[in-house]
């Protein structure tokens, strides 16, 4: 967010065939589109960089689309999406590794100017130094003898949580599908599991919490309380409050704990958001009702947000289809599998559709300026 009082509001929303960029006021009450972006590319990952912009405050926005036919690239507009840019160098594993990008799953700023962070399908991390003219591959990770062990979720494995620490540029926590939480604390030097507590519901009894190998859906955390973190995992949400070293339920009082997204409020770190979904049974919202659920008290007790919602939902809410902008009245926006997009400029409490009939909506990020 600029310095200056907010007077509009971008909303990116990635799909499987490109992205589309939508722009509002403050209020968020009309909103208008363009794209697509990338057209017919897979966007799994966008970001709007709090860091950069322009002189009439418009804040550079990073995608990372691939396709079969021209690989996979981060691309960076300082104008809105009207052009963009890709980087001197893919983002690429070096020429001793036997690997190839096929997605790009996350892209986060680190907390040093020009630095953002990049996970990946096959699952590997990746930092670039210089604002995503170049990047390297976080070898440490790559070379973790537990990688030979981690696995594949049902949408592919990917390291799809990258928080760097907003006060400790040597430290930065992942997760992946599935392998689960790792953290490093020294650059990136050495990585450790973080997964102490987590359920692998999908293991023999006797064995569901393992060292590593949980498939955790998505990591959210509070750059004002760093230590606390929010986990919402292949059945299971749940809370640490020493990052990541332990991990205690607080699916107690959701209609069920299977679901992918998990989004902190910006201005309250204790107010947090899931989207519940069924397990085994269907991913769609219990009984086919679109419903965010808060918790305003970091999990103790939990709340049904849904005026506004539709009834007859029958679709998913992947794991970062679901973010937060930075109003001082906070917006929410949920991107539905089958191409809709609802917002909500009240933190939840009412929503309405703001753009349909998109293709699958992967990704969804937003911001003031």
């Amino acid at each position: 967010m600029t310095d200056r009082a907010a007077s509009r509001t971008v909303l990116m929303v990635g799909t499987r065939k490109g992205l589309w960029i939508g722009t509002a006021d403050d209020q968020r009450e009309e909103w208008s589109f363009t794209g697509p972006h990338f057209d017919m590319q897979e966007v799994y990952s966008c970001l709007v960089d709090p860091r950069s912009s322009d002189q009439d405050g418009r804040p550079r926005l990073v995608a990372g689309a691939s396709s079969s036919w021209f690989g996979t690239q981060v691309h960076t507009s300082d104008d809105l999406g009207t052009g963009w840019r890709a980087g001197a160098q893919p983002l690429a594993f070096p020429e001793d590794v036997d690997a190839s990008v096929e997605r790009i799953w996350q892209l986060s700023a680190g907390s040093e100017a020009g630095v953002l962070w990049a996970g990946t399908e096959p699952g590997a991390v990746f930092r670039s130094r210089d604002d995503g003219e170049s990047w390297s591959l976080e070898r440490a990770l790559w070379d973790h003898p537990h990688r030979t062990q981690w696995s594949a979720g049902f949408g592919g494995q990917a390291f799809h949580t990258v928080l760097p620490h907003p006060d400790d540029p040597g430290s930065v926590l992942t997760a992946l599908s599935t392998g689960g939480v790792y953290r490093s604390t020294d650059d990136g030097a050495s990585w450790h599991p973080r997964n102490q507590g987590i359920r692998a519901e999908f293991l023999p009894e006797g064995e569901q919490y393992p060292e590593f190998g949980q498939c955790v859906h998505k990591v959210a955390r509070h750059p004002s309380r760093p230590e606390r973190l929010f986990a919402q995992n292949h059945g299971g949400v749940y809370r640490s409050d020493d990052e990541g070293g332990t991990w205690e339920s607080i699916a107690d009082g959701l209609p069920a704990d299977f679901g992918f997204p998990v989004v902190v409020h910006p201005h309250e770190p204790d107010t947090l958001y899931v989207f519940p979904l069924g397990g085994a049974g269907g991913r769609y919202p219990p009984e086919g009702r679109a419903r965010v659920w808060c918790s305003r008290d970091a999990g103790a007790s939990w709340t049904e947000l849904g005026e506004g919602l539709p009834d007859g939902f029958f679709v998913g809410v992947l794991r970062d289809a679901m973010c937060a902008d930075d109003h001082a009245s906070a917006g929410l926006y949920i991107g539905g599998r089958n191409g809709s997009v609802w917002a909500s400029a009240d933190a939840g409490e009412t929503w309405r559709s703001i753009v349909t009939d998109l293709p699958d909506v992967v990704c969804v990020r937003a911001a003031s300026f």
